[in-house]
């Protein structure tokens, strides 16, 4: 059987598109869920939830390749902290104090942080697009979060969610650097489960330690959501858009989180954009762009992925 892909078509397009979509929404939901479950819960029971949707088609396959995957468990450990329990329940603390499109303008900030740390992790120095347009997201992130004035955030303003989201999307970057730096000999999916069961392992103690906050008719549908769509449902739909379109065409689609984002919120939420959601999120965006892209003659390292939020 051939491992070549079909040449991409528009009807392709719509993998990442809607992985995008799943994403931004789980925004908007992640704020929701503030309001109605304690944010250890939700964290944990989503990916009790993942976990227990993903093992009877994984769990006898993890343990025939046992003796491939045990060698592995320290770096799968370590990947199932960052972005299972670190990036993830960030965002569920942080989203009391911040809203969802500030958390969707950040995250889309990930592919941008990636570039830095590759930097350091993985010795890839950046190309002068990479350096302006980090610059001109900067100065947008500066924008949006001093609410139109990038020198209150010298002043200490600014709130501490949004703090929390930026600590999120570092850990998050990390996570897609540290997947390029230990190329794994196991199955995609495979390695997605074990990184689920650390999860959950991880964050086991937070849930057992903190307030009680039962499932009822309010949270239940978010728990639902957050455990099968941006855990499964979009890791599929993205992996099929990297391999129809390949990964830098399929990266662009991320630019579109914090814009559909933005729109589930204000319809949803009521969290009408202001002019600098605006100016900051465009200038945000365009300079994740610019840093995405290439001039000819500079080709993407072999086996490089963008990385995808969870």
């Amino acid at each position: 059987m051939s491992n070549a892909s079909p040449a991409p078509s528009a009807r392709h397009m719509l993998f990442p598109l809607f992985a995008a979509l799943i994403w931004s929404l789980n925004m908007v939901v992640t704020k929701m869920a503030a309001d109605v479950i304690a944010p250890a819960t939700i964290g944990f029971y989503r990916w009790v939830l993942a976990g227990a949707i993903l093992t009877p088609f994984l769990l006898l396959s993890v343990l025939r390749d046992w003796r491939k995957i045990a060698p592995h468990l320290g770096k799968l450990a370590v990947l199932g902290a960052l972005g299972m329990a670190i990036y993830q329940g960030l965002t569920y603390v942080a989203a009391a104090t911040t809203t969802a499109t500030h958390m969707g303008i950040i995250t889309a900030m990930v592919p941008l942080i990636t570039i830095a740390l590759g930097c350091i992790v993985l010795r890839e120095w950046p190309v002068w697009t990479a350096i302006a347009g980090g610059a001109l997201s900067l100065f947008g992130l500066g924008v949006l979060l001093g609410e139109g004035n990038p020198l209150q955030l010298l002043e200490g303003s600014g709130s501490v969610g949004d703090a929390l989201m930026g600590v999120a999307a570092l850990s998050y970057a990390l996570y897609g650097v540290l997947l390029r730096r230990w190329p794994l000999p196991i199955g995609v999916w495979q390695s997605l489960y074990v990184q689920v069961l650390f999860g959950i392992l991880f964050q086991l103690p937070t849930f057992l330690m903190g307030p009680a906050s039962p499932l009822n008719a309010d949270n239940i549908p978010l728990v639902l959501y957050a455990g099968i769509f941006p855990s499964l449902f979009a890791p599929y739909l993205w992996m099929q858009g990297v391999r129809y379109l390949g990964p830098n065409r399929a990266s662009i689609f991320l630019n579109l989180m914090p814009v559909g984002t933005v729109a589930i919120a204000a319809f949803t939420l009521g969290e009408v954009p202001h002019g600098y959601h605006i100016i900051g999120g465009v200038m945000a965006l365009a300079g994740v762009s610019v840093a995405q892209w290439r001039p000819r003659g500079k080709k993407q390292r072999r086996g490089a992925k963008p990385s995808r939020p969870v």
